[in-house]
């Protein structure tokens, strides 16, 4: 079993996703992979780009603590000053409002992440010994592009859960409430069992359970898969996340 809790909000279907983006030529393949393609041609508002598709929500889990640490590198804890063990991951995301035939950057939402530290241990958390403590969490606000950036690290594991990242954010819905989305990033099987077999992370060993093993990654993380990249001593990850405002359910806090 594992610790987090129930899921919200639901996937987006293949004839909603067309709908939704309701641009002609546009093309949709299976989840956790390029999703829509769209070329405007009328020098018009921007339309759906390849990676410009409703994103799904996912569950919070019990690990979110709103201290709101505005920061890009959340890799230490501001108490100590000291980082996080593990291979560096930046973290660049694109927040796109998606609209029938159109999406638009996002700007001024607020992106908060948070995860586990190499050897599967969350900070702030009671339970685990972990009180106080602010490592691996942080927030940023997208810039008038729809971009936020991240300095992290590749995530631990812990019992029950494939390798995760949660994210939320936070913006305006399209009837002027405040608007929440949250849902979880993955990682490809292959991927994760290479860099676990790496230090520190090979101190723990093989995550016992891996994506197809994971009931939260099957109800929609196909797409929210990172692809990274290597980057100097680490990787880079490019993501992008298309938000529906008008849908009131997604929206809801969680």
């Amino acid at each position: 079993m594992h610790d987090d809790d129930e899921p919200v909000g639901r996937i987006i279907g293949r004839r909603e996703a067309l709908i939704l983006l309701g641009a002609a030529g546009a093309t949709l393949t299976v989840a956790g992979s390029p999703v829509a393609s769209a070329t405007d041609t009328s020098g018009g508002p921007e339309v759906c780009a390849l990676d410009c598709v409703v994103k799904p929500e996912q569950m919070e889990g019990p690990y979110f603590v709103d201290r709101r640490l505005n920061r890009s590198d959340i890799r230490t804890d501001p108490s100590t000053g000291r980082p996080s063990e593990g291979t560096a991951l930046t973290l660049n995301f694109t927040v796109q409002s998606v609209r029938p035939g159109q999406c638009t950057p996002l700007p001024n939402a607020m992106v908060d992440i948070w995860q586990c530290d190499a050897f599967g241990l969350y900070s702030d958390i009671p339970s685990q010994g972990s009180s106080g403590r602010r490592f691996l969490r942080g927030y940023q606000n997208t810039n008038t592009e729809g971009k936020a950036q991240f300095i992290t690290i590749l995530p631990g594991w812990y019992t029950g859960r494939t390798l995760h990242i949660h994210i939320k954010i936070r913006t305006t819905g399209a009837n002027g409430r405040p608007y929440e989305f949250t849902s979880q990033l993955y990682f490809t099987t292959q991927f994760g069992a290479a860099y676990l077999r790496t230090q520190p992370y090979a101190r723990k060993g093989p995550a016992d359970t891996t994506n197809n093993r994971d009931s939260i990654y099957l109800r929609g993380g196909a797409q929210m898969v990172l692809n990274p990249v290597a980057s100097g001593s680490g990787y880079s990850a490019d993501f992008a996340i298309g938000l529906d405002l008008t849908n009131t359910q997604v929206g809801q806090p969680d």
